[in-house]
């Protein structure tokens, strides 16, 4: 796409160079938190300026502070650096709060699980009158960590997911936090927030694409399959459903499964042109591209 300006970038460009997905960058766009600078009027294609990406680096640093949106618009909206201190001033308390919470379970379950010979310890767990103060450990106790903060973490691992996927020479230690942080993003959004199945769904590519750039066709397979039956089962189509085929085509690939993955390519292409914005067609076909059904292996 030929750009009227040369200090324009692409909204793809844009992303990476400040560490949000095109996505959060279209919401911004929405919520009116970042505008981009010029929008193509035949394309509708967005693009930036590189003035704004100081900006758009401070949106990505309190969003990855938990700061909610309507603060971060109220941060941008004031050059008052008092008002900004305000705003984080409120934002630290809020923290605090939450974490004097979990200082508290901390103690309660400290003492409970107390050996009964210290002299110290007053709490007998074994006692009946002590059981009914005690939580059952089930995952029911993530409740004390609200849904913006499981949204907020769902961002913030998908897209430090993305990093790891682009940085050069892995270390195996970072291709183990690259895994991990995958997962943890899906789990994550699963509890967050405003989630909707489609954020689910996209948890599940991402999980495919990470085990398909390490060469495991197995889970690749397994989790390209769970994002189109997400997609089925709540009727999401457009660019998600049509990724996951191009999920499963990667995988398949990946596996040496040259005609499994040509005929999930050939599902990825017919759902293309079901896509309504041409910015996520384009970036579908040119994912696709990079699937190689010939060599029976794709790229990241």
């Amino acid at each position: 796409m030929e750009l009227p300006d040369p200090d324009l970038l692409v909204i793809g460009r844009f992303a990476r160079l400040v560490g949000l997905s095109v996505g959060a960058l279209r919401h911004y766009d929405d919520l009116d938190i970042l505008r981009p600078a010029w929008v193509d009027p035949e394309t509708g294609y967005r693009s930036y300026r590189r003035g704004q990406l100081e900006t758009a680096r401070v949106i990505a640093r309190l969003r990855d502070l938990e700061v909610p949106l309507d603060g971060i618009r109220a941060y941008l909206g004031t050059d008052d650096p008092a008002e900004r201190r305000r705003l984080l001033v409120d934002h630290r308390k809020r923290i605090e709060a939450r974490t004097f919470r979990l200082q508290y379970v901390l103690h309660a379950v400290g003492r409970l699980a107390a050996d009964p010979a210290d002299p110290t310890h007053s709490t007998d767990p074994t006692d009946p009158k002590e059981l009914t103060t005690m939580t059952t450990p089930t995952t029911d106790a993530l409740t004390d960590l609200d849904a913006a903060s499981h949204r907020a973490l769902g961002v913030a691992l998908y897209n430090h997911v993305w990093t790891l996927l682009e940085t050069a020479d892995r270390t195996p230690a970072q291709t183990d936090e690259m895994i991990h942080a995958a997962h943890a993003s899906r789990f994550h959004w699963s509890r967050a927030e405003g989630s909707e199945p489609f954020n689910l769904a996209r948890g599940e590519w991402q999980c495919s694409r990470v085990y398909a750039v390490l060469g495991r066709p197995e889970p690749a397979l397994w989790h390209g399959r769970r994002c189109v039956a997400l997609c089925e089962e709540h009727g999401i189509g457009d660019f998600d459903i049509a990724f996951g085929w191009e999920a499963i085509a990667r995988a398949e690939a990946v596996a040496g499964n040259r005609q499994a993955a040509a005929e999930a390519l050939g599902r990825a292409r017919s759902l293309a042109g079901d896509i309504a914005e041409d910015e996520d067609r384009d970036l579908l076909l040119s994912d696709l591209a990079t699937v190689s059904v010939d060599e029976g292996s794709a790229s990241a």
